[in-house]
C-alpha cells in the first residue's frame, strides 16, 4: 500500500506487532457497519497515549482503510467522525506517523470532510488537521493548494468555539511570510478573527491573538489596518494593552506584546506611544527575569531586541528598566548548580535548550548597544561579558555564533571599546577564526565587524594584517553574495587608509587588476562605491601615488575612463574625479593625465557640468595639474590654456557657489604668479 513504511522498518516493527493490533485492522473490513464502528471505537481507546500501538496500526495499513471509511458516502456520520478522531490520535504520535499520514493524502480527505453539514464531524476533521499542520514535517503550502479552502475555513469560524480555536491555530501555524499574510488578509482574516479576542473561551482568545501576531509581523498593510479595528467599541491596540497586564496568563502577555511590537516595527504605532513605552517594553523586560520559564525568557528577550533595534530612545529606556543589562547576565549561568528546578523533566529540557538563552541574550545586548556609547560601556563592564562573547564565537550552535558575532559587531561601533576592551581580549583572533569557515549569514556580520577593526585608530589593525587578512578579504570580493563583496572591499578600503606602501602593494597584488575591473562593473552600487573608495585610499600620498601609477597606471586610467563614460550617478562620478585629482597630485603620475587628451577633455566637460559637486571635483584635478611650485607646471598650464580651461575658470570665478568661486580664483592665481 502506498503509505506503508519502508520494508526494513516494517519488518522490525512487524516482529513486535501483536495479534491484537492485527485484530483491530481486520475489524475495519467487517461487512457489518455496526461492527466496523465498534472496531474503530475500540481502536481509538487502544491508541490513546500508546505510541507503539499507533506505529503498529500504521504499519498494518489502518490509515488507508480509515481514510476510505471517512470518505465513503455510505458511512454513517458517527463512523466518519470516529475515523477522524482515530486519525487525529495517530497524528499525535511521532513525526514519522505524521509523514505516513501525509503520504496517504490525508489532508485533501479531511478538507473534503469540512464540506459536511455535521458539526461534530467538522470539528473532528479540524482537530486532526490542526494536529497535522502544527507538526514541523507538514508543508504549510498544503493549506493554500486549493483556493477554495481559506474562504471555507473563514466561513466555518462562526460555527463553534472549537472551530474557532482549531482554525485560528491552523492559520497561525501556516502563515509563513508575506504571501500567506496577503492571502489570509484578502479573505477577511482581520474582520473574521477580531471579535474572537472577546470570546468567553481562553483558548479561542489565545489562538486569535497568535493569529494577529503572525499576520502583523513585518507587514505594514496588516498593521495599519489593525490599528483602526474596533471590537465592541474598543480599538484593537487597546485590547492588546489590556491583554498584557500582569494579571493575565504569561502566554497572553507575551503574545499581545508581540502584536504591539510588530505593529510598531511595521510603522503603525509610534515608538514614543504610551502603549509601547509604558506597556509593551516593561512587559517584555519582565519576561526576562529569572522567575520566568526558559522559553518565556528567550521569547521575551528576542521580542524586546526586535522592538528596540532601530530606536535609540527605546534602547535607552530598556537599558535602565529593572536592571535589564545585569538581568541578562543570568542568561549565561543557566541552569546553575543551585538551580531551583526540582522537576527532573524540566531540568533535562532546559539543559538541552540553554543555548537558546545565550542566543537571546546576545541578540538583546546587540540591540541595546546599537547606538549609545554609555550603554555599550555598561554591557562590556557586565561580569565577564567579553569572555562570554568570545566563547560564543566558537559554540557549536550556528545561531549562537551568529548572535555572538552580531553582539560584537554592535559593540565594535565604539571607538573607545575598539581601543580598550577589544584589544585587551584580542577579539580579532576568534573573529579571524570565524571568518575562515562559516555560513554566509555569519560571514556577512563577521566581515562587517572586521571593517570596524581595520579602522586606522584600531589597535587590532596590525595583528589582523599579519594574520593573512588581505587574502581572506580579497577572497570575499569574489563571493556570489553582494553583502560579502561589499564588506570585503570595504574592509580593504579601511585597510588602505593611510597605510604603508607595502600594505597597499599587497592589496593590489592579491586583488589583481582583473578583479578590480570586475568590481568596478559590479551591478551592486555599494560594491562600486567602496571599490572607488579603495582606489582613492590606495592613491594617496605622493610617493605611493607615483609608485602605484608606475606599475598599474595604464589599468587604473582605463578604469577611470570606463567609469566616467558609463551611466553612473553623481556620487560615482564624483568619487572617480577625486581619484583623478589624487593622480594629478603625484609627481610623475600627473603625466599620465597630461598625455591623455581623452581624460583632459572629460575633466573640462565636468568643469562645466550642471552639478556643483562634479565641478568642484574637476577643479581639484585642474588645481593639482597647474600648481606653480611643481616642475613642468608652465608646460601644463600652457596646454590647459590652449584647451580653453582658463576661460572656464574665469566663468567659474563668477559662480554663485562660494566654494566653487574661491577654488576658481585660487586656480587663476597660479596663472598670474
Amino acid at each position: 500500500m502506498a503509505c506503508l513504511l519502508e520494508t526494513p522498518i516494517r519488518m522490525s516493527v512487524l516482529s513486535e506487532v501483536t495479534a491484537s493490533s492485527r485484530h483491530y485492522v481486520d475489524r475495519l473490513f467487517d461487512p457489518d457497519p455496526q461492527k466496523v464502528l465498534q472496531g474503530v471505537i475500540d481502536m481509538k481507546n487502544a491508541v490513546i497515549g500508546n505510541n507503539k500501538q499507533k506505529a503498529n496500526l500504521i504499519v498494518l495499513g489502518a490509515v488507508p482503510r480509515l481514510l476510505y471509511l471517512l470518505q465513503q458516502e455510505t458511512s454513517s456520520t458517527e463512523l466518519k467522525t470516529e475515523c477522524a478522531v482515530v486519525l487525529g490520535s495517530l497524528a499525535m504520535g511521532t513525526e514519522n506517523n505524521v509523514k505516513s499520514l501525509l503520504d496517504c493524502h490525508i489532508i485533501p480527505a479531511l478538507l473534503q470532510g469540512l464540506l459536511s453539514p455535521d458539526l461534530k464531524f467538522i470539528e473532528a476533521c479540524l482537530r486532526c488537521l490542526r494536529t497535522i499542520f502544527t507538526s514541523p514535517v507538514t508543508p504549510e503550502e498544503l493549506l493554500y493548494t486549493d483556493a477554495t479552502v481559506i474562504p471555507h475555513l473563514m466561513a466555518l469560524l462562526s460555527r463553534s468555539r472549537y472551530t474557532q480555536e482549531y482554525i485560528c491555530q491552523i492559520f497561525s501555524h501556516c502563515c509563513k511570510g508575506p504571501d500567506h499574510q496577503t492571502i489570509l488578509f484578502n479573505h477577511g482574516a482581520v474582520q473574521n478573527i477580531a471579535h474572537l479576542l472577546t470570546s468567553v473561551s481562553y483558548k479561542v482568545r489565545m489562538q486569535a491573538l497568535k493569529c494577529f501576531s503572525v499576520l502583523a509581523f513585518e507587514n505594514p498593510q496588516v498593521s495599519m489596518t489593525l490599528v483602526n479595528v474596533l471590537v465592541d467599541g474598543e480599538l484593537l491596540p487597546q485590547i492588546f494593552v489590556k491583554m498584557l497586564q500582569r494579571d493575565k496568563p504569561i502566554e497572553m502577555q507575551l503574545t499581545s506584546a508581540k502584536c504591539l511590537t510588530y505593529m510598531c516595527r511595521a510603522g503603525a504605532i509610534r515608538t514614543d506611544d504610551n502603549s509601547i513605552v509604558l506597556k509593551t517594553l516593561p512587559c517584555l523586560v519582565r519576561m526576562c527575569s529569572k522567575e520566568r520559564l526558559l522559553e518565556e525568557r528567550v521569547e521575551g528577550a528576542e521580542t524586546l531586541a526586535y522592538l528596540i533595534e532601530p530606536d535609540v530612545e527605546l534602547q535607552r529606556i530598556a537599558s535602565i528598566t529593572d536592571h535589564l543589562i545585569a538581568m541578562l547576565a543570568d542568561y549565561f549561568k543557566y541552569p546553575s548548580s543551585v538551580s531551583a528546578i526540582t522537576d527532573i523533566k524540566r531540568l533535562d529540557h532546559d539543559l538541552k535548550h540553554a543555548h537558546e538563552l545565550r542566543q537571546a541574550a546576545f541578540k538583546l545586548y546587540a540591540s541595546l548597544g546599537a547606538n549609545d556609547e554609555d550603554i555599550r560601556k555598561k554591557i562590556i563592564e557586565t561580569e565577564n561579558m567579553m569572555d562570554r562573547i568570545v566563547t560564543g564565537l566558537s559554540e557549536s550552535s550556528v545561531k549562537v555564533r551568529l548572535a555572538a558575532v552580531r553582539c560584537l559587531h554592535s559593540l565594535s561601533r565604539s571607538v573607545q571599546q575598539l581601543r580598550t576592551s577589544f584589544q585587551d581580549h584580542a577579539v580579532w583572533k576568534p573573529l579571524m577564526k570565524v571568518l575562515q569557515n562559516a555560513p554566509d549569514e555569519i560571514l556577512v556580520v563577521a566581515s562587517s565587524m572586521l571593517c570596524n577593526l581595520l579602522l586606522e585608530f584600531s589597535p587590532s589593525k596590525e595583528p589582523i594584517l599579519e594574520s593573512g587578512a588581505v587574502e581572506l578579504l580579497c577572497g570575499l570580493t569574489q563571493s556570489e553574495n553582494p553583502a560579502l563583496r561589499v564588506n570585503g572591499i570595504w574592509a580593504l578600503m579601511n585597510m588602505a587608509f593611510q597605510a604603508e606602501q607595502k600594505i597597499k602593494a599587497d592589496i593590489l597584488r592579491s586583488l589583481s587588476t582583473e578583479q578590480l575591473f570586475r568590481l568596478l562593473s559590479d551591478s551592486d552600487l555599494n560594491v562600486l562605491m567602496k571599490t572607488l573608495g579603495l582606489l582613492r585610499n590606495l592613491l594617496s600620498t605622493r610617493p605611493h601615488i607615483d609608485k602605484i601609477m608606475s606599475t598599474h597606471g595604464k589599468q587604473i586610467m582605463q578604469a577611470v575612463t570606463f567609469i566616467l563614460e558609463g551611466e553612473h550617478n553623481i556620487e560615482v562620478k564624483e568619487q572617480t574625479l577625486c581619484i583623478l585629482a589624487n593622480i594629478a597630485d603625484g609627481t610623475t603620475a600627473k603625466e599620465l593625465i597630461m598625455t591623455n587628451d581623452d581624460i583632459l577633455q572629460k575633466i573640462k566637460y565636468y568643469m562645466g557640468h550642471s552639478h556643483v559637486k562634479l565641478q568642484l571635483a574637476a577643479m581639484f584635478c585642474i588645481s593639482n595639474l597647474i600648481w606653480n611650485e611643481e616642475e613642468g607646471s608652465q608646460e601644463r598650464q600652457d596646454k590647459l590654456r590652449d584647451m580653453g580651461i582658463v576661460d572656464i575658470l574665469h566663468k567659474l570665478s563668477q559662480s554663485p557657489d562660494s566654494n566653487l568661486c574661491d577654488k576658481a580664483k585660487t586656480a587663476l592665481q597660479q596663472y598670474l604668479a
